[in-house]
């Protein structure tokens, strides 16, 4: 039997998380959407991570202040976009994550979504806090990797 590749595709990812948070340990979790969520999403709609984050309450992991804009063409009542979501996640997981996300300075906030087989996943970090030095140094880092490759390409063309 082969084993039928993953088919991801992105819907948004946090980019912001990356720049103000260093990632200690990803997680890929399900999540418990309804029907015109999941339309939204597959008409390409406005997603937004602004001041999203998980919690994890009696057991349960809960995703909030995710936007997911709402369907247009919903009929009865679209949900509230900023609504709490249940993350599907396996208990052991779950446990692991409270644990550590309990410790000073440690958080934990989604990444990215995406579909993957179908489904809609949402990849979650434990993420701790930068301090603003720390940002200033990786943008050094950068400044000076980026410079230096300059270099490189113009000894080439000599």
């Amino acid at each position: 039997m082969t084993k039928k590749a993953d088919k991801v595709v992105p819907i948004a990812e946090n980019r912001e998380a990356r720049a103000k948070y260093e990632i200690i340990e990803k997680y890929e979790a399900g999540i418990a959407l309804e029907g015109p969520e999941v339309k939204s999403l597959r008409s390409k709609a406005n997603v937004s991570f602004k001041d999203s984050f998980v919690r994890i309450d009696n057991g349960e992991a809960w995703l909030y202040n995710l936007y997911i804009s709402p369907y247009r063409f919903a009929t009865i009542k679209p949900p509230d976009p900023l609504r709490k979501r249940k993350l599907l996640l396996h208990k052991r997981e779950i446990m692991r994550l409270l644990g550590k996300s309990q410790e000073k300075g440690y958080t934990i906030i989604p990444l990215r979504l995406y579909w993957k087989n179908g489904k809609v996943k949402v990849e979650i970090a434990l993420v701790k806090g930068k301090k603003l030095y720390d940002r200033r140094q990786e943008l050094k880092e950068k400044a000076v990797k980026r410079e230096l490759e300059r270099e490189f390409k113009g000894r080439i063309r000599l």
